[in-house]
């Protein structure tokens, strides 16, 4: 391979790449906000020690989806319902920890066994089936991008409302009671609002993997920032990186969108990881 063919692979699909571009931007646009709002969300996550809770709640949106996909329905709309169902069942049942991980282990193979159901009584095209679980990138057309946008625009305006007393009950649940702070109504508030981003998250990256957009960049950030401001904003920008870098990536690929943005994702992670660990090696010096 001379220098004239490295420089017609480099440059010479160019214009092509924009064209696909041009066709999947909803899914970019669609993206950049879910990573966002799921790094946001995430660093409570994190605080609230509830990553297990995030997949719980996935599974009962991809039966959702799925049985919308079945009967011709909106599949954002039966993701969203599936996902504030499953939201409100652990909000409600799992006040402490081991209530909640042990409704979680019993929500996921409930919903993930009931979203196999409906597939398997599918009989439309099945990249449609596939793309509930891993994610496609050329799903988001323009009345799901509405949609998803809107969605994500209420956690936002959600968190934004309630993120002192959520700080508060995350941090602190005791002291946040004994301050008079309505633990129950905020910790209920937030599970919903984490239902509909999990939700929403299902038709970027999958069910399966809808961690990746969530609890990873939040982990991320946590290895590397401390502060009430650093730690969301640096997850929300990992967030960000992370979807709208793996589908720029999946566009030049025959792959599902998903392994690209769990790539990302992870090795985002694993920088922060050693970053925070040579940090923490440096402080403990003499």
């Amino acid at each position: 391979m001379n220098w004239d063919d490295i420089a017609e692979l480099m440059f010479g699909g160019l214009p092509f790449y924009g064209e696909v571009l041009g066709l999947v931007w909803m899914s970019i646009v669609a993206g950049a906000v879910l990573g966002l709002v799921g790094g946001l969300i995430g660093t409570f996550v994190m605080q609230r020690d509830m990553a297990f809770a995030v997949h719980g709640i996935s599974e009962l949106s991809f039966a959702g989806a799925a049985a919308a996909l079945l009967i011709g329905a909106d599949v954002v709309t039966g993701s969203v319902i599936g996902s504030v169902i499953a939201a409100a069942i652990i909000g409600l049942m799992g006040a402490k920890a081991r209530e909640r991980n042990s409704v979680i282990g019993v929500l996921m193979p409930f919903g993930l066994g009931l979203g196999v159901l409906f597939l398997s009584l599918y009989d439309g095209r099945s990249s449609n089936r596939f793309s509930l679980l891993t994610g496609q990138i050329v799903s988001v057309q323009s009345p799901q991008l509405a949609s998803l946008l809107a969605i994500s625009a209420v956690v936002l305006i959600g968190l934004l409302l309630m993120w002192r007393p959520l700080r508060f009950d995350s941090l602190d649940p005791q002291s946040a009671a004994a301050r008079g702070v309505p633990t129950t109504f905020v910790s209920l508030a937030f599970m919903v609002l984490l239902g509909l981003i999990v939700a929403v998250a299902v038709h970027i990256v999958g069910a399966l993997l809808v961690m990746a957009l969530i609890v990873t960049p939040a982990a991320a950030a946590m290895r590397v920032a401390t502060g009430p401001v650093a730690v969301p904003l640096l997850a929300a920008a990992f967030g960000v990186v992370s979807a709208v870098g793996g589908i720029l990536l999946a566009v030049m690929g025959t792959l599902p969108v998903s392994p690209y943005i769990t790539t990302v994702s992870f090795v985002i992670y694993l920088v922060c990881r050693m970053v925070g660990a040579r940090r923490d090696r440096v402080l403990r010096l003499p």
